[in-house]
């Protein structure tokens, strides 16, 4: 007779034993849990979150004073031509574009406007930062048009006084006739005028001794120095001050926090 044979069950894949005393959330956990999901995983998502806010933050900051930014590109521009000139080349070609007494004389319009687009020195880097935190913020505070306003009134004016007092000097004997071609261009003006004008961005008790800074650091230069270039510097402050009206209905542009 045939004998029939019983199959044997086959061996299933035993379950993974965990211990009694292990609590279910700490080995579920440990299941679901991966390469991405650890403290390492982590800190570098938040690295990258931080520095894609920064990114964003700077870019609504540059966007929302185009003037400042323009301004400051132009500045790089003549700045990088600038040091591809030979010396003589580059003094002679400055001095054409200088505000001087001659060229005032001759072309007062022209010269106005160009010598706020070159840099004395060639030393673009530092502008780029006072232009950041002076013109970009009264920009921001004020609005492209009258932040303009201020910025070309301190240049426009100061140069004015400055080199009338200077050829004055010269017309008396007070200052040699060599004066009236003196190299005189760069945006120092500009920003004297801007940086005072922020006295009255700056809350009170605060805004006082802004102030007090400001004149301090514009008046010892004048009272020890004399120069037409400190006079240009401190009228350019006054004239920053005397721009008070144009702060009384600011049109805040800056980047808005969420």
């Amino acid at each position: 007779m045939r004998q029939s044979v019983m199959p044997q069950n086959q061996p299933e894949d035993e379950p993974e034993h965990i211990p009694a005393n292990v609590p279910e959330h700490v080995t579920a956990s440990h299941q679901e849990s991966g390469p991405e999901s650890g403290p390492d995983a982590r800190a570098a998502g938040s690295r990258a979150t931080t520095a894609r806010a920064a990114r964003t933050a700077l870019r609504r900051w540059i966007t929302t004073a185009p003037g400042t930014y323009v301004w400051l590109a132009i500045l790089f521009a003549t700045t990088v031509v600038m040091h591809r000139m030979s010396p003589d080349f580059e003094e002679d070609f400055l001095r054409q574009r200088s505000t001087n007494i001659h060229e005032l004389s001759q072309n007062p319009v022209r010269v106005l406007v160009s010598s706020a687009l070159w840099i004395d020195g060639g030393r673009w880097l530092p502008y780029a930062v006072l232009f950041t935190v002076f013109h970009a913020t009264a920009e921001h505070w004020l609005g492209t048009l009258r932040w303009l306003t201020v910025a070309a009134a301190a240049h426009v004016l100061a140069t004015l006084v400055s080199e009338g007092v200077l050829a004055w000097a010269v017309r008396h004997g007070h200052a040699p006739q060599s004066s009236v071609n003196t190299l005189d261009i760069g945006v120092s003006y500009a920003l004297a005028g801007v940086v005072a004008v922020l006295v009255y961005r700056v809350p009170r008790p605060w805004r006082h001794v802004y102030a007090f800074a400001v004149l301090v650091f514009y008046g010892i230069p004048l009272v020890t120095g004399r120069s037409f270039t400190d006079l240009g510097h401190f009228t350019a402050v006054l004239i920053g001050l005397a721009c008070y009206p144009l702060t009384r209905h600011p049109h805040p542009r800056g980047p808005r926090t969420s």
